[in-house]
């Protein structure tokens, strides 16, 4: 129904309004506080305990190594999580309902699908990472061996803008659902959210941040799994099976007609608005992740193989959650047709309507707990990836070259605090000055869409120089910005954060105007002044702390090659079947019949549980010898025995004979 009309379905107690909430908190403050204060100290105090255990009984070590790199030896499973976690933002969650309840069936699967892509292209990075510089700590790290200090400063920038977007585009989401929830102060919950946060990573480094991402992920599956089969399979009224969502979508689809669908149809993939959402998402989000250290981080810390195929499996295992999440929250809503003003829609609070609408209380407490999960596993390896940025790139290169590894741990420790509290500081200014996540979700695909195609030909082109490299990343981005503004202007006549600069239209335009400016530059530079450096050698000058050094045995590119080609050729068609094959499938059905939509539920239902189980068995059965050792250990029985730490494995126990790296201790 429009805005202050009688509910189609009638649900009187919505008639006549015109918002679901009406400005009042559903939740008392101090379930708020709560929320943030009690989950926040949980787990605070579990992944120290763990990290405690490791340490003391797993034999793991405590330096500047561990810390950033969680010694180089996470298996497949973990990575997986871990990608999982990073790519969860509260965003994905809000933002993946807007679209289905803007769009209807072809919002979840644009969403989901178009922002999978990016991390299984990645994989094939992640590889060329492990077999070209097994001694990475950071990506600005090997742009400065291989183009110069210039290009390191450039990107250092650009790896910054985006980890401090995303970060406060996190802290702004999960304050924003906290705050019109439980009515607690806004900028209180900004503060306090990120404190938990630096707290347990202060302690624990990437290892805490692996371990609280696998922790969060389980929790965040299972909310997904229990708000789906609430909708689909609980004979509420007026929705609660698969039935009663298509039919009211139908009525919904007369009374309400989608603008830019066919016949104005929820129940089609036939959508102009879905496509575009789509097209933007895949090409902006690619910046997101190839700048943001995090995700070179999880490529680092893996072993050869778990870096291709964690990035693989993560990218699969992600797909359910905005699907299966915006599938039944985002329809559910429309089905139901609940009233839902423009300022709940931009604050994201589609989801807690329709939680507090089929759960009551209950629902709302699942949405605040998988809420507050993403912001802090998310939040988590956001300062992972400043503070090893800084410890690396700044201090190390330029301020202590000489540090020693106790050094290095301390000023890690100390920039994961600094960059906590900068977060929460410029966070509070954000929502001071009036952006909201919108803004942020669509302008850091904007500012970051030029740097994903030179950092990729970073390990994966030889001859392109450094000028072509700086060239075609900062005049990407200023192309970029330029279209982005200019089609804002030329179209609307004003700039307003949360209206004009958020349109579908000027985003698309400057998101792919960046993009290409970036491609044509760095192409044409190359191709005319190819470069003819080794960056091969320069990568093999990278040291290790605490005398840990990396040897590299004659057979290491034979070896690795071959993985290499066969994972790009599953990857690449993977992407074209996820992106390509599966909408063009979805076309002959036009709009949906019952039978078809059915289909499409029971598919986000299956590939929902099939990845909750995944993601909460694989991780365990990988480390189930590290488990037993630890056990073993504290219970003085003989499960395992403590590891000499005199040799330190960078690949796991099975892998360690045919892995191309070794890794010892060398003694002073």
């Amino acid at each position: 129904m429009p805005l202050g009309e009688a509910n189609l379905f009638g649900l009187t107690e919505f008639d006549n309004k015109e918002s679901f909430f009406s400005g009042k908190p559903i939740l008392p403050q101090g379930v708020g506080y709560a929320v943030v204060v009690g989950y926040g100290a949980f787990f605070v105090l579990l992944t120290g305990l763990l990290s405690f255990l490791d340490q003391r009984y797993g034999g793991t070590k405590d330096n500047s190594e561990e810390f950033n790199t969680a010694g180089r030896s996470i298996k497949t499973g973990l990575i997986a999580v871990d990608v999982v976690s990073r790519w969860t933002w509260v965003a994905t969650l809000t933002v993946s309902v807007n679209e289905a309840y803007t769009y209807g069936v072809s919002g979840p699967f644009w969403f989901s699908a178009a922002a999978a892509i990016q991390l299984i292209v990645f994989a094939i990075i992640a590889l060329e990472v492990k077999r070209k510089a097994p001694k990475a700590h950071t990506v600005v790290e090997l742009i400065r061996l291989r183009w110069g200090h210039p290009a390191a400063f450039v990107y250092m920038y650009l790896c910054y803008l985006n980890n401090l977007c995303i970060a406060i585009l996190l802290f702004i989401g999960a304050g924003a659902i906290l705050t019109a929830v439980t009515g607690m102060n806004l900028y209180a919950t900004l503060v306090l959210l990120p404190l938990g946060v630096i707290i347990y990573t202060f302690g624990g480094g990437l290892k805490a941040t692996f371990t609280s991402s696998y922790l969060h992920t389980i929790i965040i599956f299972i909310t997904v799994n229990i708000m789906f089969f609430v909708i689909y399979g609980s004979n509420n009224s007026p929705v609660g099976t698969i039935a009663d969502v298509y039919n009211n979508l139908q009525v919904v689809s007369e009374a309400v007609p989608v603008q830019d669908n066919k016949e104005g149809s929820y129940l089609t993939m036939y959508s102009s608005g879905g496509l575009q959402f789509g097209i933007w998402n895949l090409v902006g989000a690619f910046g997101t992740i190839f700048a943001d250290q995090g995700y070179w981080q999880g490529a680092i810390a893996a072993t050869p193989r778990s870096a291709y195929r964690g990035y693989i499996l993560g990218g699969l295992l992600w797909i359910p959650i905005p699907f299966a999440f915006s599938t039944a929250l985002g329809l559910g809503a429309l089905a139901a047709d609940l009233p839902i003003s423009n300022d709940e829609y931009g604050a994201g609070l589609i989801c807690v309507a329709a939680a507090q609408f089929f759960m009551g209380t209950g629902g709302v407490v699942l949405i605040l707990t998988v809420v507050f999960m993403s912001v802090t596993s998310a939040g988590s390896a956001q300062f992972m990836a400043m503070s090893s940025l800084f410890t690396y790139d700044v201090y190390k290169t330029y301020i202590n070259p000489k540090a020693t590894d106790h050094e290095m741990l301390t000023v890690s420790r100390a920039s994961v605090c600094a960059f906590g509290l900068l977060i929460g500081a410029l966070a509070c200014l954000c929502v001071k000055v009036g952006i909201d996540v919108n803004f942020l979700f669509f302008v850091d695909g904007i500012l970051l869409a030029s740097s994903y195609i030179p950092i990729g030909a970073m390990v994966m082109w030889k001859d392109v120089p450094a000028g072509a490299a700086i060239a075609s990343a900062l005049a990407g981005q200023a192309v970029g910005v330029t279209v982005w503004l200019s089609h804002v202007w030329i179209v609307y006549k004003r700039f307003t954060v949360k209206d004009t600069m958020q349109r579908m239209g000027p985003t698309l335009s400057g998101t792919c105007a960046a993009v290409a400016a970036s491609l044509v530059i760095l192409c044409v530079w190359t191709w005319i002044r190819p470069t003819k450096d080794d960056y091969l050698e320069k990568f093999k000058q990278i040291e290790l702390m605490d005398g840990v050094v990396i040897l590299d045995t004659p057979d290491k590119d034979s070896k690795m090659h071959p993985w290499f080609n066969k994972y790009t050729c599953f990857a690449l068609p993977l992407s074209f079947v996820l992106l390509v094959v599966w909408p063009l499938l979805t076309l002959p059905a036009d709009i949906f019949s019952q039978g078809y939509f059915t289909f499409w539920v029971i598919l986000a239902a299956v590939w929902t549980i099939i990845a909750t189980v995944v993601a909460t068995v694989q991780p365990l059965v990988e480390a189930r010898r590290a488990l037993f050792r630890v056990i073993g250990n504290m219970l003085g029985l003989p499960m395992g025995s403590k590891p000499d730490n005199s040799v330190k494995p960078l690949d796991q126990a099975q892998e360690y004979e045919k892995s191309p790296v070794r890794v010892k201790k060398v003694e002073d």
